[in-house]
């Protein structure tokens, strides 16, 4: 069970106030914010058989998410159709043989398409069958090479490279952090100088959480009345999650167990918040089940494509809101003094967590060679101090991520790398790379959808 460390937090966030804000809701939108498009959505036999698809793949994923816990990750549709598959759900084998089923007929539908969008529907539909039937193969037995799992999953084929790539970067952070004892101590010992209090966590998380939406309200209409609610909590893998729950509210949860570093605040706030987590559901539901009536988008299976758009545009999402040096000058002259922090003299801090991102590709190769079975947990542990320059402690709950989600840790560094080059191809302007990313977070986007054009 999650054990709360500290009380709800409740925020309306179009009272959001606090300085670097955007223009309260009320007011016209400036020219460059992204809108809501009023959708003409005709129907056709072809529309008529894409929805008999869809429904079938809504009820098949529900009673998919009856044989694992937290394979629905978000479901705000009929609670009639919840509620029957609870009561009564397939087994896996007749759940696998329905989804290699419903992609057969997409399959005979594809040719007949001509609308644009009909045919990404298509295409997103079958990509998540796809992964459907692998996940319960999985949850039968079957065990495929991680690299197989990921593409299955995801859509995703990584190409991993190996540990010893990283030594240059590990070389460059062992110049910022100079001294003796092993180099993840000492990186440790310095970034633990800028751990959030615990009696400061809350308003440290609101003064980041209303600057990010701020950001991205600034170039993405928000739907009305939007809100999420604040939890701090302890006893799990993961460091932040959000928990989207329909009509454009959004529970988020922050993990407690390990201290909190200032630069968690603004990246979670990003990644859960805005444009992450939050924003990504809350434009699903508002353009594509509100608008088109796509009903397939009122379920979010947690292995499947969509991960990686989801988790991709949320870590993309905090450098699209913090370009430069906005990041480091947001914590240095808002976050610090609420959090009780003296700024540090130099820059080093920030320039710390620069070269550490070097080493993300690190995780996804050490992950490999775990669940491949190239090494046992111990030494994923050991790898992971290594080159992700963690405590024994962190790089427990590292690999307990991966223990439970497997191949999911693709979608973040992965991920994010796709919605970067998809949105900054050709160097377009600021307004214009949001232009993008309100698309990505709007429409039914694959991986495959990312490659640049």
């Amino acid at each position: 069970m999650t054990s709360r460390t500290t009380a709800p937090l409740s925020f309306t966030l179009l009272a959001a106030a606090l300085a670097g804000c955007a223009t309260p809701m009320a007011q016209p939108a400036p020219e460059n914010v992204v809108g809501v498009p009023t959708v003409d959505v005709r129907r056709t036999p072809m529309t008529a058989a894409l929805d008999t698809v869809a429904d079938s793949y809504l009820r098949l994923t529900l009673e998919t998410g009856t044989h694992e816990a937290g394979y629905v990750d978000a479901y705000y549709g009929p609670a009639v159709l919840m509620e029957a598959a609870k009561a009564a759900p397939r087994d896996k084998g007749a759940l696998i043989t329905e989804a290699r089923a419903l992609m057969s007929q997409l399959d005979k539908l594809t040719p007949r398409l001509t609308d644009p969008m009909e045919k990404r529907r298509t295409a997103f539909l079958r990509a998540q069958l796809r992964a459907a039937e692998t996940r319960l193969l999985m949850m039968q037995g079957t065990r495929f090479p991680f690299i197989e799992e990921a593409q299955r999953l995801f859509g995703v084929r990584p190409a991993l490279k190996p540990l010893t790539s990283y030594d240059a970067a590990l070389a460059k952070i062992e110049a910022l952090v100079p001294g003796d004892g092993p180099l993840a101590e000492r990186v440790e010992t310095f970034l633990d100088g800028f751990t959030i209090p615990k009696d400061r966590l809350q308003p440290v998380f609101d003064a980041a959480i209303a600057r990010c939406r701020g950001r991205s309200a600034a170039h993405i209409a928000m739907p009305d009345g939007e809100s999420f609610r604040l939890e701090f909590v302890t006893g799990k893998s993961w460091s932040g999650y959000n928990y989207y729950q329909g009509r454009y509210h959004s529970l988020i949860q922050v993990n407690t167990d390990l201290p909190i570093r200032l630069s968690r605040a603004l990246d979670l706030g990003c990644h859960e918040g805005y444009p992450g987590h939050h924003l990504f559901n809350m434009k699903l539901e508002e353009q594509l089940v509100e608008q088109r009536g796509w009903q397939e988008f009122s379920v979010y299976p947690l292995y499947s494509p969509q991960s990686l758009i989801a988790e991709g545009s949320a870590n993309y999402g905090i450098t699209l809101s913090f370009p430069g040096a906005a990041k480091a000058d947001t914590e240095r002259d808002i976050l610090m003094p609420i959090a009780g922090m003296s700024p540090p003299s130099d820059d080093r801090y920030w320039q710390l967590l620069d070269a550490t991102k070097a080493l993300s590709g690190a995780r996804l190769t050490i992950a490999q060679q775990y669940l491949d079975g190239e090494i046992d947990r111990a030494t994923a542990v050991t790898l992971t101090q290594k080159y992700q320059l963690v405590s024994a402690k962190r790089a427990e709950q590292s690999v307990s991520f991966t223990d439970q989600y497997r191949s999911y840790v693709i979608n973040y560094g992965l991920g994010e790398a796709m919605v970067r080059a998809h949105v900054e191809r050709g160097n377009p302007d600021r307004d214009e790379m949001w232009r993008r990313m309100a698309h990505i977070v709007s429409e039914p986007t694959l991986p495959s959808d990312l490659k640049v054009r």
